[in-house]
């Protein structure tokens, strides 16, 4: 029987590099560009992919610590966002943050109260809803620990100037248009279910 390890295999050096996953370039016409150019482009993908495989083990180690899901652990963000902003969080506003079903957040409320990480309480102002807040030793755990260790990212955006902050924002809000699953039909619903 295989063996899981518990943290991932290194990726090969060269697992980000373009000319090793499309060598005939028939993704990605490169035919134009300097060989220092691709090579640099490969160097950049390379980062996003150490910052992806950090997100990942930090997600696991977070979510494995707080014994929750990611849809959980996505409620009890959004939970302490909520508060902190002084909104009202619902049932219905947290089915729409997480874009999943009223029954399932029913189901997802229930299981947060009975391990005691939320609250019900009726809605201040609504008689028809109900007020849901993150219990305060939730919050403390998910503050001191993931939250500590999320936060660190402002320190690495804090070291660029302004002007190297406009170009990283603009890179990666043209690589997530790029990578958006828009029109592709492959990636319908409808498609999955052929």
């Amino acid at each position: 029987m295989a063996r899981i390890e518990a943290t991932p295999a290194p990726l090969p050096t060269n697992i980000y590099d373009v000319n090793a996953a499309d060598p005939k370039s028939q993704l990605v016409d490169r035919s134009a560009m300097a060989g220092a150019d691709v090579a640099h482009i490969g160097e950049l993908m390379a980062a996003l992919g150490r910052l992806r495989n950090a997100e990942q083990q930090l997600s696991d180690a977070s979510l494995k610590y707080m014994k929750l899901n990611q849809t959980d652990m996505r409620a009890l963000h959004f939970l302490i966002v909520t508060a902190n902003t002084e909104a009202v969080a619902t049932p219905g506003a947290i089915a729409s943050h997480l874009k999943i079903s009223t029954a399932s957040t029913t189901k997802l409320l229930d299981r947060l109260e009975n391990a005691g990480h939320i609250i019900r309480q009726p809605h201040p102002s609504d008689r028809r809803a109900l007020a849901i807040s993150i219990t305060p030793k939730t919050r403390q755990a998910a503050m001191e620990t993931v939250g500590r260790q999320q936060s660190k990212r402002f320190h690495a955006a804090a070291r660029l100037s302004a002007a190297e902050r406009d170009v990283v924002i603009r890179f990666l809000d043209d690589m997530t248009q790029e990578i958006s699953l828009t029109d592709e039909p492959w990636a319908q619903p409808a498609a999955s279910r052929e």
